[in-house]
């Protein structure tokens, strides 16, 4: 049996706070029956670099952030299934929080469902690596 890599991507309005970041996360995660231990990181867009409570809430989480470049966004944003007017403005892809983490899972990534939008953030989970 192979082992899964588990992403959370993380998109936000500006401002946000490391609670906001943390909730959307366990909520997500709630969602699949799972624990934020099983986490292998957090993945978020170029242009959220700067946005202290996603860095904040990972370290919180012991976890690494891996920022997804404004290409890869768009190529894995033809696979997710929310579509934000914005985010493909200001990324090229539909879904931050979609297309980081397909992006930073892996090639054989697929996302667990659509993204979860609680207070100003989004969170979608990816996982790449299964086997039967």
């Amino acid at each position: 049996m192979g082992e899964a890599m588990i992403v959370a991507g993380i998109g936000s309005r500006k401002g946000v706070g490391e609670e906001q970041v943390l909730n959307a996360i366990r909520k997500t995660l709630a969602q699949y029956d799972l624990d934020p231990s099983r986490l292998d990181g957090l993945a978020t867009a170029t242009l959220k670099r700067q946005e202290a409570a996603i860095f904040s809430a990972a370290r919180k989480l012991g976890l690494p952030v891996t920022i997804v470049d404004d290409d890869a966004l768009a190529k894995a944003g033809a696979y997710v299934p929310s579509h934000s007017q914005l985010s493909l403005a200001l990324t090229g892809a539909p879904s931050v929080s979609e297309a980081a983490a397909l992006a930073a899972a892996g090639e054989d990534a697929r996302l667990l469902g659509p993204r979860l939008l609680l207070d100003s953030v989004t969170c979608a989970v990816a996982i790449s690596g299964e086997r039967p």
